[in-house]
Formats: C-alpha cells, sequence, structure tokens
C-alpha cells in the first residue's frame, strides 16, 4: 500500500521547483494533489496532466496566497471539487533580495505577503475542516535563512523565521485535535531559481556543505512525505533542516 493512499494534499506555488518535486512524490505515494500557481497556466496544465498519468486526482488552481479571501475561497473550491483535505504544504514563497538600506518598502511587504501572510491565510482557511475531521498534516516551508539569516535578505530571513514561530505556536494549539503542524528548513537546492547563479557562487555555497553538494528538490519532498504520512504521526512542532549539514 502506498503511504498516502485516498488523501488530498494540497501544495502551494507547485508549477516548478521544490513545490513540483513533492507534488510528484506525493502522486507517486497515491496521494491526490491539488495545488496552486499565480501566473503561469501553461506549467500548471503540464503538472496536471503528468500527475493525472500517475494514476492520482490532480487540479491547479490559479490564486495569490497572500490575499486573505482568496485562500478562503480556494480552501472551499477543494473542498468542493475533491471532498475532502488531509495535507496542506504551505510552499508558495519570492525572494526581492538587497541591503537594508537600499531596500524598498514594496519589497518588504511583498515578501512577507507571500512568504508568511499567506502561511496564516491558508492553515486558518483549512482550519475548520482539519478540526472537522480530527487529523490533518501542515507543513510550512521555511528555510536556513530563517535560522540563521543571511546578509542582504532581511525581508526573506524575516519571513523564514515568522512561520517557525507561526508553526511551533500552531502545533501547541491543536495538537489535542490530532492535527500536527511542522516546518522544514532547506538549505541549497537545485531549482530554476538557483539555475541562475554563477558556477562561481554555486561552487562556494557547495564548499560551506558538509555533504559537498547541492540538494534535490526530492530531497525535500522525501521529508515532507515522511511528516504527511503515518510514519510522521509522533512529530509536531519541528524544524527539521534539509541542508547537507549546513546547520548543525
Amino acid at each position: 500500500m502506498k503511504l498516502l493512499e485516498n488523501q488530498v494534499t494540497l501544495i502551494t506555488g507547485a508549477t516548478r521547483g521544490i513545490g513540483k518535486g513533492i507534488a510528484r512524490k506525493f502522486a507517486e505515494q497515491g496521494s491526490s494533489v491539488a495545488f496552486t500557481y499565480v501566473s503561469s497556466e501553461e506549467k500548471a496544465l503540464t503538472l496536471c496532466k503528468e500527475l493525472k498519468e500517475m494514476g492520482v486526482n490532480a487540479k491547479g488552481y490559479k490564486s495569490n496566497a497572500g490575499k486573505f479571501n482568496e485562500a478562503q475561497d480556494l480552501i472551499d473550491q477543494i473542498l468542493t471539487d475533491f471532498g475532502q483535505l488531509d495535507v496542506l504544504i504551505n510552499n508558495a514563497g519570492i525572494t526581492k533580495d538587497g541591503l537594508l538600506m537600499r531596500m524598498s518598502e514594496e519589497n518588504w511587504d511583498d515578501v512577507i505577503d507571500i512568504n508568511l501572510k499567506s502561511v496564516f491565510n491558508l492553515t486558518k482557511a483549512s482550519l475548520r475542516n482539519f478540526l472537522k475531521q480530527k487529523s490533518g498534516s501542515i507543513i510550512n516551508m521555511s528555510s536556513i535563512v530563517g535560522v540563521q539569516g543571511n546578509a542582504g535578505q532581511s525581508n526573506y530571513s524575516a519571513s523564514k523565521s515568522g512561520i517557525i514561530g507561526f508553526t511551533k505556536s500552531i502545533a501547541q494549539e491543536l495538537g489535542s485535535r490530532n492535527i500536527r503542524c511542522n516546518a522544514i528548513a532547506p538549505g541549497f537546492i537545485e531549482t530554476e531559481m538557483t539555475g541562475s547563479l554563477g558556477e562561481d557562487v554555486v561552487n562556494t555555497w557547495i564548499q560551506n556543505i558538509p555533504l559537498k553538494r547541492a540538494g534535490k528538490p526530492e530531497d525535500v519532498a522525501n521529508c515532507c512525505l515522511f511528516l504527511a504520512s503515518d510514519m510522521g504521526s509522533y512529530v509536531s512542532g519541528q524544524v527539521i533542516s534539509v541542508c547537507g549539514g549546513m546547520l548543525t
């Protein structure tokens, strides 16, 4: 039997990178997949087709999770379309890097809204469903820079650090109802975003990784699978770093 058979998972920002890797892994393990995207309908249709060919139900939703009302509408529509929701993976995120002295208010607000407020929006929107069924696994995508900070990313680091505090609080609030909430802090993961970096930059990162390689989206997806399935049924309120040993 597959680990997520008869489950329904929502993954935000799943048309590329880590989110796409999670969607594929969860479909492999039998979960139906609802996912969100912001702009690329073509990529969403391609992913949806790929997931359905793996034998599960799948549907993409154009939605900005940073908007409170859109988050509630999204959850309501998913429950109508799929009939249930068992796992919420708050993965959507953006970067707008820059030193604080040059950072605009807009760049601060955009990153906080998409990366942090979206986690609040969707967790709150899905709460009634999880409480009613007395089960659920919420997985929030943080980052190692949310743990240790990073120069030139004060907005991104603040958003990812906020996710950690939110995760720990929600785990305490909802644990008595059999609802688990955990965070994952990825390190340097090979995605389309890191693919635009120069070779020298990539090599500098890798030299600081004890395992001497970049991670892959599948590495993060495997951790999500553990937390979403019964294998992680006694794990809640934790932050798991998937970083090749960068944080020890």
